[in-house]
């Protein structure tokens, strides 16, 4: 497998309406995300918090850390939890998320199956407090949450971690979407970078297309061998509502919009992203292009929706997935 390689994605793009990143920036980013707003989706503190006060679920906060002498107390506060998530508040690419999944004697286990001593669980915790897995740097604080347990459907297609699903919502209406797969390069991580997959989903039937892995075009895990195309997004319709109800929650006119299927609580909002990267495009095989100049068209005839069940409804009409 190639690493991921944004240039050759681009060359295979330019045909099918691709979306460039510096067009992006300037005519999607700039123009529709107030700076103002970026809070709401920087700080994952507060975009929980936004999101509870909307009615939209979120994975169960259990603790937040701001101080170093918070760290010692958190083992007491979560002596009976058996997994739980710790991740920067203001992270960016999954850095400094720990998944811990069960616990042997006095070490915590990770997803990816090791030990942890109470000891390096403290330094990890510190490392983030201090800002070394958060953008720019700064000093953080700490969240900790639930421990998603994955929908079923996705047992045969992911390696030791938890698929998340990526929709981009503008101006309301959701206009493309995917799920990333971990596999064993990524470490258990949905993150494409890192070497995760990203499957596209047809927005009109909530079924997987083909996936893309690296710079490589695929139809089965590279680790389980299994299919990962026709799989049936659970609760397709009310993921697409919302994330259609995000661009409210977050006053961004363009935003990625990232979930999870916890097996008995449904859909979870993970967390939101003013800046959502384009190789959703190549997971598609589908240009973004086509589509916000579908939803410009709108804007510009005064006939943007405002119900968020009418945004989707035109989305289902309008955004297949084709080839």
């Amino acid at each position: 497998m190639g690493l991921f390689n944004p240039f050759s994605l681009a060359k295979r793009l330019r045909q099918i309406g691709l979306m460039g990143i510096g067009q992006r920036n300037a005519h999607y980013v700039l123009m529709h995300n107030p700076r103002k707003f970026y809070p709401r989706v920087d700080d994952k503190l507060l975009t929980k918090k936004l999101a509870l006060q909307a009615g939209l679920p979120v994975p169960d906060l259990y603790a937040v850390v701001r101080e170093e002498h918070e760290i010692a107390e958190l083992h007491d506060i979560l002596k009976c939890r058996e997994s739980f998530v710790v991740k920067p508040a203001h992270g960016s690419g999954g850095d400094g998320i720990l998944v811990i999944s069960g616990r042997r004697g006095d070490k915590y286990r990770r997803a990816n199956g090791s030990l942890m001593s109470r000891e390096e669980f403290e330094h990890h915790l510190s490392n983030g407090l201090s800002g070394l897995f958060s953008l720019g740097g700064q000093p953080d604080h700490l969240i900790v949450e639930y421990c998603v347990q994955f929908d079923p459907i996705f047992d045969n297609v992911s390696y030791k971690g938890v698929p998340d699903i990526r929709i981009i919502v503008f101006l309301g209406y959701p206009v493309m979407a995917m799920i990333r797969l971990p596999t064993r390069m990524s470490d258990g991580k949905a993150n494409l970078h890192q070497g995760a997959i990203g499957v596209g989903i047809d927005v009109p039937t909530g079924k997987t297309k083909r996936g893309v892995w690296g710079t490589e075009i695929i139809r089965e895990h590279p680790d389980t061998e299994h299919s990962i195309v026709g799989l049936a997004i659970p609760h397709w319709t009310d993921l697409l509502q919302m994330a259609s109800r995000c661009y409210e929650l977050s006053g961004l006119g363009y935003v990625g919009v990232d979930f999870v299927l916890d097996r008995d609580k449904g859909p979870l909002i993970l967390e939101l992203n003013a800046r959502p990267g384009l190789a959703i495009q190549m997971a598609n095989g589908n240009g973004l292009e086509g589509r916000l100049h579908k939803v410009e068209a709108l804007r510009d005839s005064g006939q943007l929706a405002k119900d968020p069940a009418e945004r989707v409804a035109f989305a289902i009409a309008n955004f297949p997935t084709t080839g």
